[in-house]
């Protein structure tokens, strides 16, 4: 389930200023088969499709995009920004406990982010309970099941409208 690159040209009329990327790490595509009794019955595609119309309520667009490959969700977090992107939603799944270098992306991304769970990785096995990427985030969501993708945009459009609103040039602060 790979993604496509968006190019951050001039938005069409009634467009949402407001753009959002949603990623999702490793096995995540697997929702619905995968420990259904942990992670729910619904399929991404699903979870993906509740978060349009979710978003669209809010006046925000997301794009959603899904990979098992650590380096492709580096390289879609090191361009969301140039490609328009306001903000990021990740849930680096397994990744989340291992890689320096998502770490390393989402600090360096210029945009804020906001690490999701469905589970909550501290009610879960020892190796769970560190996140490595979660400190260059602005927050964290865990243990709602698929809400957690809805509140951890809610709470990143909390933050973007803060900050706009702090900083009316509109730099962006990222993490």
């Amino acid at each position: 389930m790979g993604g496509q690159a968006v190019g951050a040209g001039p938005r069409a009329r009634g467009e949402p200023s407001v753009r959002v990327l949603v990623l999702s790490g490793p096995n995540l595509h697997r929702l619905g088969k995968r420990q259904p009794e942990i992670y729910g019955h619904r399929t991404l595609a699903e979870l993906h499709e509740q978060l349009h119309q979710d978003a669209e309520g809010l006046g925000v667009a997301v794009e959603c995009r899904q990979s098992n490959h650590e380096g492709e969700l580096v390289d879609w977090v090191g361009a969301a920004q140039e490609q328009g992107f306001s903000g990021i939603v990740i849930n680096p799944g397994a990744y989340t406990h291992t890689s320096y270098a998502l770490f390393d992306a989402l600090l360096g991304a210029g945009i804020p982010s906001v690490e999701v769970h469905l589970s909550n990785p501290e009610a879960r096995e020892g190796f769970r309970r560190r996140s490595r990427t979660a400190a260059a985030c602005v927050g964290k969501v865990a243990g709602f099941g698929e809400a957690s993708y809805l509140l951890g945009l809610r709470g990143l459009l909390v933050r973007l409208a803060a900050s706009s609103a702090s900083n009316p040039a509109g730099v962006s602060s990222g993490a």
